[in-house]
């Protein structure tokens, strides 16, 4: 946590300061910018964003509520450390849900998207070669929300986005295991098939790039 956030309390800040806090950690938990079973304090959080208790813990119990963090019994916060089964869970999740959201979109992937699609595959690898782990979670993160919103089902992209988030600390340990030297090749193919309109490639090639890397935590 190096760049202190301007207080949530000034008038600029259109949103209750809890809110604020919320929305500030959640980012950095889902691009990776806190480690696995990293500890936060309420007294921390409060200080950092100049508010008091109360909304630090709203958004504290808030973010524990979907998963992001863990709350132990004895007030112990932190960022969760996925066990085996869990990642194998989630990665099974991803890869039910997401292909459904990426054929759902398809009727809607008109060239405009295609384009705008391709750009966020050139940040990914602009990401790698800067050897910069938050970029690249977030570039990656933001080329399949960008082709999910398409789908029209924010039911589905709701859940979709809480896997994420629950996953965000550990892509970041998985990103330093990789050492990736090249985009993410399933992008091409998800590229080529949403130009070809062709759903079963399509499908193939979601389920493959939100699969392959997270069981490389479980070998």
């Amino acid at each position: 946590m190096t760049n202190k956030p301007s207080s949530p309390t000034s008038r600029d800040a259109p949103n209750p300061a809890h809110e604020v806090v919320y929305r500030a950690l959640r980012s950095r938990i889902l691009y990776g910018q806190i480690s696995p079973g990293a500890a936060l304090t309420l007294r921390g959080v409060a200080k950092e964003f100049e508010v008091s208790m109360t909304p630090a813990r709203e958004a504290v119990r808030r973010l524990a509520a979907e998963g992001a963090l863990s709350l132990s019994s004895s007030g112990r916060i932190s960022t969760p450390e996925l066990t085996t089964d869990r990642i194998e869970e989630l990665a099974s999740l991803r890869g039910l849900i997401e292909p459904e959201l990426a054929a759902r979109a398809l009727p809607r992937a008109h060239l405009a998207l295609i384009d705008r699609l391709q750009i966020i595959h050139s940040s990914v690898l602009e990401a790698i070669v800067k050897e910069d782990a938050v970029a690249y979670i977030r570039a990656n993160l933001e080329f399949h929300r960008m082709l999910y919103l398409r789908a029209q089902a924010p039911a589905m992209l709701a859940l979709a986005e809480q896997i994420w988030l629950q996953l965000g600390p550990t892509m970041r340990s998985l990103y330093g295991r990789l050492q990736r030297t090249q985009a993410p090749r399933n992008h091409l193919l998800i590229l080529s098939a949403l130009r070809a309109g062709d759903e079963p490639s399509l499908r193939l090639a979601v389920r493959a790039d939100v699969s392959q890397g997270l069981k490389l935590l479980t070998a």
